[in-house]
């Protein structure tokens, strides 16, 4: 009798509701990319003060905003390796520590060198966070819900980064720049503790998972089994879907990085604006950013479903990219402050539409492997990234003029929006299996 009991006790109720921790790991990878982009952007704004004090040119700040990103795009393959073949617990907590201890040290430079050398570490350690992220949903997130998520991913690094500039400039007030990246450096510690406590990497294996959340995942397109296959490297280089993914991508990002680094120094320099103005108004690219991004997943979630992957997942950068191109433009052009602030933001945004769907394919084209596939096409945005504010830098120096260097994001954005055009999401690295010969003379069923 006891041991009939104890059977019924453990057998799963597969009629409860489904347990909600997959909405706990999204809330922790969100917090993961704010801490993320609040120690990205503190630089940005702080890069006034640090350039006086240092004593660095346009051309010397142009290179150390784009030491970060050039390491941070080379190792971003390595890292979303890393996180396939280890798992995104180990990886993430690596990560944030790493980064967290590089932000604090960006307090201690003394010059260009020691400076320049600090953010290539930087960008090493935090090379790999989307891709594990990437992982990270593969595993624990229904195929439908992508698209919105990885919206809200990345607008949570833009709100975060919108909230970084006017605190920065609060802090300036009180602390020296030395001691602001210390104490953002303290940030990410509590995160790390965090995540490595509660997150598994496989569903099944969490406590707070019960069989019918597991069940609802393996049934909505969750990749949740614990293979770790070796890369199909041939596969990866051959797929023409990711190529042109990688490319739009590059061209996206690279207006991006004008945002994170340059911008409030255009408002300062070419629209005359003062430090605490030009501290609200570089925020609102950011949050022009979050809204976009968050609409481009929703929309691409929605058109996939109304429309087919291919076609839904690349309308929101179709339509977007070129309208922000045309916001640039203007921008530059215009004589107004306010409006030329206002369009730059505008284009972010719009820019930004075209962003998150690109994460949701990752994940459709590369399924067991989404952290190379994500890292693959993160690295050369990155690469985007980094050409972008030494282009800018140098062009500023040069020709004493934001124009000609600013009219090369639009023309950017104009080729992303052509690239979209060849992504397809059904170009996948795991062929669909075969289908079954039908014997010659015979007239298969239905």
């Amino acid at each position: 009798m006891t041991s009939t009991v104890r059977a019924v006790a453990d057998t799963p109720d597969l009629a409860a509701p489904p347990t909600r921790a997959r909405y706990t790991v999204v809330t922790l990878t969100l917090l993961l990319i704010g801490v993320a982009y609040l120690d990205r952007v503190c630089i940005a704004t702080a890069a006034p003060a640090i350039k006086s004090d240092l004593g660095l040119t346009d051309t010397q700040m142009g290179l150390i905003f784009s030491a970060f990103t050039i390491a941070y795009a080379l190792f971003e393959i390595p890292g979303g390796w890393f996180a396939d073949r280890f798992g995104a617990r180990l990886a993430l907590t690596r990560i944030v520590l790493w980064w967290s201890a590089m932000t604090a040290a960006t307090g201690l430079a003394t010059g260009f060198a020691s400076l320049f050398a600090v953010r290539l570490l930087f960008g090493m350690g935090e090379a790999g966070a989307f891709p594990a992220a990437a992982r990270v949903y593969a595993r624990w997130l229904p195929a439908a819900l992508r698209g919105r998520v990885f919206g809200s991913l990345i607008m949570a690094g833009a709100l975060a980064g919108a909230v970084t500039q006017p605190l920065v400039v609060i802090l300036l007030r009180y602390i020296e720049w030395e001691h602001v990246f210390v104490l953002f450096g303290a940030v990410g510690v509590g995160w790390a503790i965090t995540w490595w406590r509660w997150f598994r990497d496989d569903p099944r294996d969490h406590p707070g998972v019960n069989e019918a959340e597991r069940q609802m995942l393996v049934d909505r397109g969750a990749h949740v089994d614990t293979q770790h296959d070796s890369v199909p490297w041939r596969l990866l280089l051959r797929n023409p879907a990711l190529r042109a993914l990688c490319l739009m991508y590059l061209g996206a990002i690279y207006g991006w990085y004008f945002y994170l680094t340059w911008m409030p120094t255009y408002l300062l320099r070419a629209r005359g604006f003062d430090l605490s103005q030009a501290g609200w108004l570089a925020a609102l690219p950011l949050l022009a950013i979050a809204g976009g991004v968050f609409a481009g997943g929703w929309l691409s979630d929605v058109l996939a479903h109304r429309w087919g992957a291919r076609a839904g997942r690349r309308a929101p950068g179709i339509v977007g990219l070129p309208l922000a191109a045309a916001a640039i433009f203007g921008g530059v052009t215009t004589a107004s402050p306010l409006v030329s602030a206002l369009l730059l933001a505008a284009a972010a945004g719009l820019a930004g539409l075209g962003v998150s769907p690109a994460w949701a394919v990752c994940v459709e084209i590369g399924g067991r492997h989404a952290g190379v596939v994500s890292g693959t096409m993160n690295m050369f945005g990155n690469l985007g990234g980094t050409l972008s504010p030494v282009i800018i830098g140098i062009g500023v120096d040069r020709w004493h003029s934001w124009h000609a260097p600013l009219l090369t994001v639009a023309v950017c954005y104009l080729f992303a929006a052509v690239c979209w055009l060849a992504v397809d999401p059904k170009q996948t690295l795991e062929p669909p299996p075969a289908t079954p010969a039908v014997p010659h003379g015979t007239r298969p069923v239905g």
